[in-house]
């Protein structure tokens, strides 16, 4: 398959079970190998990766499930707990981080763009989600990208013992696909693209 072949293959999944085709060593090594060629301004190799399986798995959403039972009303939480419930039926989940120390060594190393180094960190986090969720699609396993930061910040920090400088990003739960993505919209590409010549 092309980078673009990938690229359509790529969706977010949500309904997911806990079966896929690769063994633990192999998803760990494809993990460890997405977070080693991820491209980072300044090669500053800020992105950090929390590879939850198994037990630790369906205890993150246990506490992404605590966490917005304290803010969503219980008449009102029955979809919000389907939607984590597919998140919890997963094979596992990436939780990404920044390693804001490293962000703020590069601030003070590099004063000229100081200002420029938190936007810079984020886009290369971005880009190693993607690779990584690209790279879970390409082997027929799904994927969605979710925020429950900083919701569950405290309560992550404290249950995988993630150091204080690391800021949470991101959540990937992923497994088999259960159920395949539903048709995508797109918007004009003239609306998107333009070229100048």
């Amino acid at each position: 398959m092309t980078m673009l072949d990938l690229a359509q293959k790529r969706r977010s999944c949500y309904e997911l079970t806990d079966k896929i085709p690769l063994s633990q060593e192999e998803l760990i090594h494809l993990v460890q190998e997405a977070v080693k060629q991820a491209p980072s301004a300044f090669n500053s190799q800020s992105a950090r990766v929390v590879i939850l399986l198994g037990e630790k798995h369906h205890h993150f959403w246990h506490l992404v499930s605590e966490e917005l039972k304290k803010i969503v009303p219980p008449e009102r939480f029955a979809p919000t707990a389907q939607k984590i419930s597919s998140f919890a039926a997963g094979y596992g989940t990436l939780l990404f981080f920044e390693d804001w120390a490293a962000v703020e060594a590069l601030q003070v190393r590099f004063a000229a763009y100081a200002e420029n180094f938190p936007t810079w960190a984020y886009q290369a986090n971005g880009m190693l989600e993607y690779i990584i969720w690209t790279a879970l699609a390409e082997r027929n396993i799904g994927a969605s990208l979710q925020h429950y930061n900083p919701l569950v910040d405290h309560a992550v920090a404290h249950a995988f013992d993630v150091p204080h400088t690391w800021k949470l990003i991101a959540q990937m739960p992923f497994g088999a696909i259960a159920q395949p993505p539903q048709e995508k919209e797109h918007m004009p590409l003239a609306l998107r693209v333009r070229v100048e010549k």
